[in-house]
């Protein structure tokens, strides 16, 4: 599977996406295009995960591996058309199995659309591109993002807090950017890290500490800057 950048790069800007896919190498290589493309990209291993994923955050669009050990992806499709605040969530179906009937049950399951295994990272990003134009333009990412009496600067990377400005590392400037592009979804730990020598993401926990310390009321238990249990962090603004 190739992965090279296709002709609608940057036509996912402000767009959130959920991958769901078994196999991590998958999964991580469409993350990786897919976030050159402009998206905002978030992976789950299993249908439970995905689930648990969507409850807590709206996606613009969620792409499906079918064969998965326990809950399908057809099957996770069928429970996404049940809820009433996911069912118009468009869904891209992805399977190794290519027939015309596998198709059509997919499809008749609720799905927008669907490819068959291998395929061209382009060509997906060409599909998802035209799924999304049909659901509406995303409202563009504001300037500004309050956090209580804080407000962070997207543009200039500035923080100010009941006025005053608050001094910010070049570190925790980009790790506060990367968080707000992606507000209330959980971003992992090692995407929050630039430093590829740090494989533990420790340094991220250090800014993390040091960031709650600038901007809650009570560090110890945040109210913006929330620790997401076994993925890493999410930023909640007002």
């Amino acid at each position: 599977m190739s992965s090279r950048s296709g002709p609608v790069a940057g036509a996912g800007v402000g767009r959130h996406l959920l991958i769901v896919d078994d196999d991590d190498r998958i999964r991580e290589l469409l993350k990786e295009f897919l976030a050159r493309e402009g998206y905002r990209v978030t992976g789950a291993a299993h249908a439970a995960a995905a689930r648990r994923l969507m409850e807590l955050i709206e996606f613009d669009l969620v792409v499906l591996d079918v064969m998965m050990p326990g809950e399908s992806g057809l099957e996770l499709t069928t429970w996404v058309r049940s809820k009433a605040q996911l069912s118009r969530t468009p869904v891209l179906l992805l399977t190794a199995r290519g027939e015309p009937a596998d198709r059509i049950e997919g499809l008749s399951r609720g799905a927008d659309d669907y490819m068959s295994k291998p395929f061209e990272p382009k060509e997906l990003a060409l599909r998802i591109d035209a799924i999304l134009r049909r659901t509406g333009v995303k409202p563009i990412m504001p300037r500004e993002i309050k956090l209580g009496p804080a407000m962070f600067d997207l543009e200039r990377l500035e923080l100010t807090k009941d006025g005053a400005p608050m001094r910010l590392t070049e570190a925790e400037a980009q790790l506060l950017k990367t968080l707000a592009l992606n507000a209330h979804a959980p971003v992992e730990r090692m995407d929050l890290s630039p430093d590829t020598a740090d494989i533990t993401g420790r340094a991220v926990d250090v800014q993390v500490t040091r960031l709650r310390r600038k901007l809650e009321v009570d560090p110890k238990n945040p109210r913006y800057l929330q620790t997401v249990r076994g993925v890493g962090y999410m930023l909640a603004p007002d």
